[in-house]
């Protein structure tokens, strides 16, 4: 019985070690594989009413027209049914023609929603005024707009959109990994226990001394006499080795969608909080008023709007949180009883008076 439970125990540790371990591969970069930036210009139609107020959108449409031989005038298309925007995307290491990768789609102008607009064909340039590649495609929003006039109601940001694989690469920046007997590994979070970890599991992988390291995000990598006519085939063995990495505290706010993600080692420090809500809430009603009986005949039916405004402010006392541990930082958060955009508020605070024992990130 004893023995088994031992067995048990052991199995359970081995499995955990597992899960905080990391690929090689996935926590840095080898030298030379950096990731380009691309950006073009383009525009999106079939928006319904929520695109520019202007002519920049429409002039584009009229010049792109006129290349296929049609002539229009601005005053021919309908304005607010279209939206110039700004594509951006990053263009992967080691790229080939006809890989596909995602747009990320900004709106410029005045356009208040990019909902169920398709891009049109724009050409991507990269910082060398080279096109690389076209995109085109639906625009997907991941939120919406609903409602009209002073009635509406909105979720996320709406003027942002992205188009899964809308980019197709037309051409491929000039880089070939060389053949060499080294390599360096920069990590893509510098930290130096992370790197000292990362060589022991080389050297000990390889059964000597062939990792180094350089600096908090470098690491050196010699090949073994066994490899050099193939290099690569050992990076590859050498990406795949699970490295355990030292984790910082970190709290990471995304206020456009009102994430908040805190992480295992985050701390807080004994302290104070006291949040209340103001709320003001504008009622408009409307009645309807009617001649009296024996009224003259000039007396009309009218509709007469009562308007009520009132404010209320929730009562809030003081209430003490801490915690060492994700577990209490999240039971003594949760005690407060507040959203994530009061959440927000309240990190940010306690950031400021030093009682948050992370680093605050946001997005």
């Amino acid at each position: 019985m004893k023995t088994s439970l031992v067995k048990l125990i052991l199995a359970f540790l081995l499995l955990t070690k597992v899960v905080f371990a990391e690929r090689i591969k996935d926590i840095t970069m080898l030298e030379g594989a950096k990731e380009n930036q691309l950006i073009g210009y383009g525009i999106v139609v079939g928006l319904d009413g929520t695109g520019d107020k202007g002519n920049v959108a429409v002039l584009g449409i009229v010049n792109m027209l006129k290349k296929m031989g049609i002539n229009l005038s601005v005053n021919d298309i309908k304005q607010k049914d279209s939206a110039a925007v700004m594509i951006t995307a990053t263009l992967p290491p080691f790229p080939k023609t006809g890989m596909k990768i995602d747009a990320v789609v900004s709106v410029i102008g005045d356009a208040k929603s990019l909902q169920g607009g398709t891009l049109l064909l724009s050409p991507m340039k990269g910082a060398d005024g080279n096109i690389y590649g076209l995109a085109q495609g639906p625009v997907s929003i991941g939120g919406f707009v609903g409602g009209n006039g002073g009635n509406t109601t909105q979720k996320n940001h709406t003027t942002v959109g992205r188009i899964p694989e809308g980019i197709i690469l037309e051409k491929t920046p000039a880089f070939e990994l060389p053949v060499t007997n080294e390599y360096k590994f920069f990590l893509k979070k510098p930290d130096l226990t992370s790197a000292i970890n990362m060589t022991k599991k080389i050297n000990k992988n390889m059964s000597g001394d062939y990792a180094k390291v350089i600096d908090h995000s470098t690491v050196i990598v010699k090949v073994p006499d066994k490899f050099s006519d193939n290099p690569f085939e050992f990076l590859s063995i050498v990406e795949n080795l699970d490295v355990d990495l030292d984790r910082p505290a970190k709290v990471i706010i995304n206020e456009r969608t009102g994430t908040v993600i805190i992480g295992e080692k985050v701390k807080i420090s004994p302290v104070a909080i006291s949040h209340g809500n103001l709320t003001i809430e504008i009622k408009t009603e409307y009645a309807v008023s009617q001649p009296a009986p024996f009224a003259p005949k000039s007396a009309e039916t009218v509709v007469v709007p009562k308007k009520a405004v009132k404010a209320k402010e929730e009562k809030a006392s003081l209430v003490e949180i801490s915690g060492v541990t994700l577990g209490e930082v999240v039971k003594a958060l949760n005690s407060l009883g507040v959203t994530p955009r009061d959440l927000i508020s309240i990190l940010q605070a306690l950031k400021a008076s030093g009682a948050l024992n992370a680093d605050l990130e946001i997005l």
